[in-house]
């Protein structure tokens, strides 16, 4: 995958700023200590494999490994920095539709059973439904539509068979969302207990207290990991989080935790810390039950989305460090992103925004509604600050287009069995991207039947397209497919993305070797060789 040179050049420079940033790798390594970092909530449960919250990939992703990772040390992942880990190589076959991994010897799980091929295929007939019912729900089922089936040769071989052409599936097992699971252990006990390979043990999951993480003595990779224990302590004030990590209570925060006016604070008040500031390639976006009137029509969803001042909401909320882009990452951390004259093209995306507003408003007038006959409405979130401040604000500019809305605030556990059962009419909704990739993006957002799609869009013709570019290998007319495609979902008004979040994250001084992703905040915690340098 070829990028420009403007954008090259950028990678490099901020690989090297944020390795800088966060201790590089110029100390010599210090074993033991306990780090002790902040979390926001609860989460729903241990099990990677069905839940999609950061708030369960970050505690919980270096209890495992993955076949193949991204390096954890390259500031920007992207297919190219992908390198074995449970696999000792890959290769495909000529016609690019068999993938063959070669597997350790040496890996056991943390209870003394050894990890083989049959593990591996087991956890990818669980997560892709060739085989039903295992788990309780698969948030990337979608991810592997193209599976057909996998084999394995022996305990040390195993291969992933396509129906077709799909060079973005060795990034999909890259993921921090792809560890392997143990065959041994049920999918209830992975909820509550969950056992891996990786370089730290589960020994406490209290809700509204902590998770403790302690290191596995047995880890497969000698020496590692050099940490004695992560312990993550749940705190739901952010703003309680913010003045213990000032005050050294706690050495790490969470990924996307430090907005841009509170990295103003910690700088100020904290200056020895090491912070940086990036995109998290998550997106705060509307999700719109399409299913119940008002919103099963067109023209009431189209009035919500030309009703959006992205530039306010960037302006007030990230003191213009946002990114406004559409549902891919924009450049230049984004490969896929439009270009800035075809995104004002969108609806919505007009600069002139009371232009749109008028249009909006009219779309009202045609329903019903008016000055003399506003439209009630709840806005259906979660209750934490990086999503109720901006329903608030989406809140305070739908008045414009005749809607009084109210904040419906829940916790985190009870989000998305609500999502799930669409129980809500608009909702303030952030979604993570876990890979830069449109074949993540599409299928796990917008494919009929899929878990993340929480709108239930469903279009076939759309899905062609996504398959058309998810077989591309011309980045050019891969990039064109990909426009085609976010035109429609535009047009369709399906999850209009607000803005691109960026968020920091802090460290304090004496946390070494940590790399943080500058395109997602859910690939980069295996944490296996940081350590305090105190």
């Amino acid at each position: 995958m070829r990028r420009t040179p403007k954008a090259a050049r950028l990678t490099g420079i901020l690989a090297i700023l944020l390795g800088l940033a966060m201790g590089g790798q110029t100390f010599a390594q210090k074993r033991g200590g306990v780090l002790i970092a902040t979390h926001v909530d609860n989460p729903p449960s241990a099990s990677i494999h069905e839940e999609g919250t950061s708030s369960v990939v970050v505690p919980f992703m270096s209890i495992f490994n993955n076949l193949v990772l991204f390096d954890q040390h390259q500031a920007q992942h992207r297919l190219d920095t992908v390198v074995p880990e449970l696999a000792t190589s890959w290769r495909w076959n000529e016609a690019g539709t068999a993938l063959t991994f070669l597997l350790r010897d040496d890996v056991r799980f943390h209870d003394g059973k050894p990890m083989t091929s049959a593990d591996v295929k087991c956890t990818w007939d669980m997560v892709s439904g060739l085989v039903p019912g295992k788990l309780r729900k698969s948030p990337r089922k979608e991810w592997y539509g193209n599976l057909e089936r996998v084999s394995v040769n022996g305990d040390r071989e195993v291969t992933f068979h396509l129906k077709r052409l799909q060079p973005s599936f060795l990034a999909l097992l890259a993921s921090g969302w792809s560890p392997v699971y143990p065959c041994h252990v049920t999918p209830a006990a992975m909820r509550t207990k969950p056992i891996g390979t990786g370089p730290f043990r589960l020994t406490a999951f209290n809700q509204n207290e902590n998770i403790r993480l302690d290191r596995n003595p047995d880890y497969w990779k000698p020496g590692l990991p050099y940490l004695d224990a992560i312990e993550f302590r749940i705190v739901p004030s952010r703003a309680t989080r913010m003045l213990g990590f000032i005050a050294g209570k706690f050495d790490i925060t969470h990924p996307s935790d430090v907005s841009v006016p509170l990295l103003r604070d910690i700088r100020a008040q904290a200056p020895a810390a090491q912070c940086v500031l990036r995109s998290t390639n998550v997106t705060t976006n509307l999700i719109v039950n399409r299913d119940a009137p008002p919103f099963d029509r067109l023209d009431m969803r189209m009035a919500l989305a030309l009703a959006l001042d992205r530039s306010a909401f960037n302006t007030i909320l990230n003191e213009n460090r946002a990114a406004i882009g559409a549902s891919m990452l924009p450049p230049p951390e984004g490969v896929w992103g439009m270009p800035d004259e075809m995104l004002a093209t969108l609806p919505g995306y007009d600069p002139d925004v009371e232009k749109s507003r008028e249009k909006a408003r009219s779309l009202m007038r045609k329903a019903g509604y008016g000055p003399d006959k506003r439209m009630a409405l709840k806005i259906f979130t979660r209750d934490l600050a990086i999503w109720r401040d901006p329903a608030l604000l989406l809140a305070d500019q739908l008045k414009s287009i005749y809607i009084d809305a109210e904040l419906d605030p829940v916790e985190t556990s009870m989000f998305y069995n609500r999502v799930f059962r669409k129980e809500y009419s608009v909702g303030l909704n952030l979604t993570g991207s876990s890979l830069d990739d449109p074949d993540q993006n599409f299928y796990e957002n917008y494919a009929c039947g899929s878990l993340r799609n929480y709108t239930a869009y469903c279009n076939k013709a759309m899905e062609a397209m996504f398959e058309r570019q998810s077989m591309e290998l011309d980045l050019g007319k891969r990039k064109e497919l990909v426009w085609e495609i976010e035109r429609g979902l535009a047009a369709d008004v399906v999850r209009p993305v607000i803005f691109h979040n960026r968020a920091a994250m802090c460290a304090q001084s004496y946390v070494r070797n940590l790399t943080v992703m500058v395109n997602s905040v859910y690939n980069g915690w295996r944490w296996e060789d940081l350590w305090l340098d105190k």
